[in-house]
């Protein structure tokens, strides 16, 4: 058994747990993401963060379109609030690009460090590749805020394999590298395997962060253990995770085998599953659930004091595969 450890983040000095907290359910009820997550009390938010920290956790990913900045300013205080150092753990946060041009990332900056009540940012991220600008432009605006100190260290979200190398070789004009890519990734969303994006990430030495490691939250078992949970999820989360009873058949002998292998372990399907991500691809992949109960927060913590055995992992790859 392994306990809790912690990876380099590409090519940075950041050193992260293979699993950290994605904070996209702080929102708030604003904005987009606010709509489909349930607006969680402070004292929730509060006990989800020490959970996390105490589990071993000690990086948080949000982002300027959740709740457009509500979950930036909750993880913020609630950071404040429990009297955690800022020495302690690190922040991804990410710039939405949608109808915006690269001079939005420099002239928008100080907003995302007042949101997050810091002078600088470790890991600033283009949220995805939509954009009036160019991948150039971006990486030349992202360039000038490391030299000004405002960030440390860039990254890039659902980039393809074009648009990493793109953002790489831009990157290096300044003496930069890019650190990460943020994904979708997970025995039910395994397409970064097929299009490139993995082998880029392997080959220039950037790591790849895992959202939505749970198949949002098929995963887990519940809603094949009872379906009718589905309907009391808000209509566009059901659109937005297929959370529907023609997926649940097809991920069916997928959950089944969670179940058996978590029995092996005594631990909980979503934590083989979790470990399947951080671990199945060396230690190229690291991991963002998001959770709204403090007991996720333990549960998923709990993924790195453990080791999926090559077996077992190479199982849960086969039984996955046509995902």
């Amino acid at each position: 058994m392994r306990s809790n450890y912690l990876r380099r983040l590409g090519n940075s000095d950041l050193l992260v747990s293979p699993v950290g907290l994605g904070c996209l359910q702080f929102s708030s009820g604003k904005g987009i993401s606010g709509v489909m997550w349930p607006s969680l009390r402070k004292k929730d938010i509060n006990d989800i963060v020490k959970a996390s920290i105490n589990g071993g956790i000690n990086w948080f990913d949000t982002a300027e379109l959740y709740g457009w900045g509500e979950s930036e300013r909750a993880l913020s205080r609630s950071l404040n609030e429990l009297n955690i150092s800022r020495n302690n753990i690190i922040i991804a946060t990410k710039w939405w690009p949608l109808l915006r041009t690269a001079g939005s990332i420099t002239a928008t900056i100080e907003k995302r460090l007042s949101a997050l009540n810091a002078s600088k940012i470790d890991l600033y991220q283009i949220h995805n590749s939509f954009s009036f600008s160019s991948i150039s432009n971006e990486m030349k605006e992202m360039a000038k805020l490391v030299e000004q100190g405002k960030i440390r260290y860039i990254g890039v979200s659902n980039f393809s394999a074009k648009g990493m190398r793109k953002a790489h070789k831009e990157l290096s004009k300044y003496g930069l590298t890019l650190v990460s890519n943020q994904v979708n990734y997970s025995l039910l969303k395994r397409q970064i395997e097929k299009n490139g994006v993995l082998d880029t990430a392997k080959e220039l030495g950037i790591s790849l962060i895992a959202y939505s490691p749970l198949g949002r939250g098929l995963l887990t078992g519940k809603f094949h253990d009872n379906p009718d949970l589905i309907n009391s999820r808000h209509i566009f989360r059901r659109y937005y995770a297929s959370l529907n009873k023609k997926k649940l058949k097809a991920s069916s002998s997928v959950v089944e085998a969670l179940k058996s292998i978590a029995l092996k372990y005594q631990v909980t399907p979503s934590q083989i599953a979790l470990n399947w991500v951080i671990n199945v691809q060396g230690e190229t992949v690291v991991t963002i659930p998001g959770v709204t109960k403090v007991g996720q927060a333990s549960d998923n913590s709990g993924t790195m004091d453990f080791e999926l055995s090559e077996d077992d992992l190479g199982y849960l790859s086969e039984v996955s595969f046509s995902f």
